[in-house]
């Protein structure tokens, strides 16, 4: 799909406001993996931060590495993105774009979850990034510009042995954009899901178990957050990191069967 309802994409350095009025940008699970890599990024590109996680001592090191503002916050409470919301407009009056990067996984069979587990992906993946888009977007209407950036994964796009409840997180999350983009063609507010495949970052000693799979390879959270920023100020709206996964996502969606095969193949 296209994003035709915005402007011509433009050189990052291009969509800066005057020094004295940077654009803002709110970012979740800023304090390691994506998120502080895209907090790098935006800081070099001249946004204006606020940074959100849980793990407070590197949350500040983020902050004063990129001159942004520290927000600790805990989404898996319900009532932490309301919370941060509130605080981030309490500290610069409004957000020009959010980036959703905070996420929590788990693997192994579905019936042995916990339910602790269970719950926090819910939370954290799924229902925070939501309720943070309420609490955000009327602004960005209001104003008639901003961006919202979730990050999806590719589990959510094929679904994966042993993560079923994380891949749902992430295909609700998809479904959620999807459905937003049509609701906000011509508002000036654009919505985006960037779709990364294994990244080298803490999450998977987080969840308990190490990455295990020959394919596809980790990539680093930097050429995440570089396709962040892309998505930000260009049109593009479903990008894959890296771009090939785009090819089985597509198989999956005409030939289920065949992708099936081919991963019960490949693994």
């Amino acid at each position: 799909m296209t994003d035709d309802a915005h402007r011509p994409a433009r050189h990052p350095r291009d969509t800066r406001r005057p020094a004295a009025d940077p654009p803002v940008a709110l970012v979740t699970g800023a304090s390691s993996g994506i998120g502080a890599a895209t907090a790098d990024r935006l800081g070099a590109a001249g946004w204006r931060l606020l940074l959100s996680g849980t793990d407070r001592a590197r949350l500040e090191a983020a902050a004063a590495r990129t001159g942004g503002r520290a927000l600790p916050e805990d989404l898996a409470k319900p009532d932490g993105p309301q919370r941060l919301a509130e605080a981030a407009l309490a500290a610069t009056g409004r957000v020009d774009a959010l980036v959703a990067s905070a996420g929590l996984g788990w693997r192994g069979p579905f019936a042995e979850t916990p339910t602790d587990t269970l719950d926090r992906m819910l939370e954290v993946n799924l229902a925070a990034p939501l309720r943070l888009v309420r609490l955000l977007l009327p602004g960005m209407l209001e104003r008639r510009r901003g961006r919202i950036v979730l990050l999806g994964s590719m589990a959510g796009q094929v679904g994966v042995r042993d993560e079923a409840a994380y891949a749902a997180t992430k295909a609700g999350l998809a479904m959620f954009a999807e459905s937003l983009w049509y609701e906000l063609r011509g508002t000036g507010v654009g919505v985006r899901i960037v779709l990364p495949g294994a990244v080298d970052t803490p999450f998977f000693d987080r969840r308990g178990t190490p990455y295990q799979r020959e394919r596809p390879r980790p990539v680093t959270p930097e050429l995440v957050a570089d396709t962040v920023l892309a998505s930000i100020t260009t049109a593009a709206d479903r990008p894959f990191v890296p771009r090939w996964l785009g090819l089985p996502a597509r198989i999956h969606g005409v030939a289920p069967g065949t992708f099936r095969r081919m991963a019960s193949r490949f693994g």
